[in-house]
């Protein structure tokens, strides 16, 4: 056995590759589980007492010029040891790097779950859309001045296609489709024809609510945007402003409530403490007709709120075109965030 041993030493010594193949066939030889080393300690337990003194040296000293010899050809080797493919069951795995998801599904997400937990269902539609269903059945009828509003991208070509301006087209066609009681949330992508800029992008984001049954009010839809906006931000404290859409009636602007507890926030709100966050309003008669719901038996309410302002405002970023450039090192910031 120490003839074995000695001549094993000598066999390590003279070994030299730079095939990372090779070098785990030797690894395997003498460090493996069924190795040389094995065999060896398995012989060297039912030696006596004065052959176990006068081999255990020589075998810790094969042990260790094996694993630096490995060691040693490895860190030398042109090939990196983990390209490696080997049939190695007993190799750790490579480490799965977590991503995480953008920060405009993160907003979008939350307030679905807020809305779906009292009875919102969600209805999507093409992002293409046609006059009636973007424009005339919501109470703009061509020529009508409102569409100034909405700077729009036109098909070419085809001026009675354009990108969506509002996801308001989606519960037109929900009302198209579906009987009251309508209760559903729109999200999804928008067009503008706007310059881009810190603050504005000529696509955002948008989800609107439309709530449709017999004798809805405007109670029912302040009570609603209390809920929304306690649950979204942890403020109950609402205002409603007059404003116009042509699709609602009486129409209004929807701020909370921020505070002024530090610089952010006068920052945030301008000194003011109250925040816009959406627009809302009465279903317009009109619509409903256009839509062949009967107004003089059903009312409903309805809102919208871009999903990239909340993003903004939720997470403090102060340049909207960081949700668009997928720059890793922004997005990799909202791991935690979902």
């Amino acid at each position: 056995m120490e003839d074995k041993i000695k001549k094993n030493l000598k066999d390590i010594q003279n070994f030299q590759s730079d095939s990372i193949t090779e070098i785990e066939e030797f690894r395997v030889k003498y460090l493996g589980k069924k190795g040389l080393l094995n065999s060896y300690f398995i012989e060297f337990k039912s030696l006596d007492n004065d052959e176990k003194k006068k081999l255990g040296s020589l075998l810790n000293n094969l042990k260790n010029s094996a694993q630096q010899k490995v060691d040693d050809l490895k860190s030398n080797s042109s090939t990196t040891f983990d390209n490696l493919k080997i049939n190695d069951i007993s190799r750790p795995g490579d480490l799965i790097e977590i991503g995480s998801r953008h920060p405009i599904s993160i907003v979008k997400n939350r307030i679905i779950d807020i809305f779906s937990k009292i009875g919102f269902t969600i209805s999507e539609g093409p992002e293409i859309e046609d006059d009636w269903h973007n424009f005339s059945a919501l109470n703009l009828p061509e020529h009508h001045p409102a569409r100034d509003m909405q700077d729009t991208f036109f098909v070419e070509k085809n001026p009675d296609y354009l990108l969506r301006t509002h996801t308001s087209s989606v519960q037109v066609r929900y009302m198209e489709n579906n009987k009251p009681p309508i209760r559903t949330i729109s999200p999804g992508r928008v067009y503008r024809n706007e310059a881009i800029s810190a603050r504005s992008h000529c696509f955002f984001h948008q989800i609107e609510g439309l709530c449709i049954d017999k004798d809805v009010s405007f109670a029912d839809l302040k009570q609603t945007l209390e809920y929304f906006t306690t649950q979204l931000f942890g403020k109950s404290k609402i205002r409603l402003r007059p404003s116009y859409f042509p699709f609602t009636e009486p129409s209004a602007e929807v701020d909370v409530y921020w505070g002024l507890n530090n610089e952010t926030d006068y920052k945030m709100t301008k000194g003011t403490g109250w925040l816009e966050i959406m627009g809302c309003g009465m279903v317009d008669p009109n619509v409903l007709e256009n839509c062949k719901i009967d107004p003089n038996e059903y009312s409903g309410f309805a809102f919208g709120l871009g999903i990239d302002r909340i993003a903004l405002l939720l997470h403090q970023i102060d340049d909207i075109r960081l949700l668009s450039e997928n720059d890793v090192r922004f997005l990799e910031q909202f791991r935690a965030s979902f």
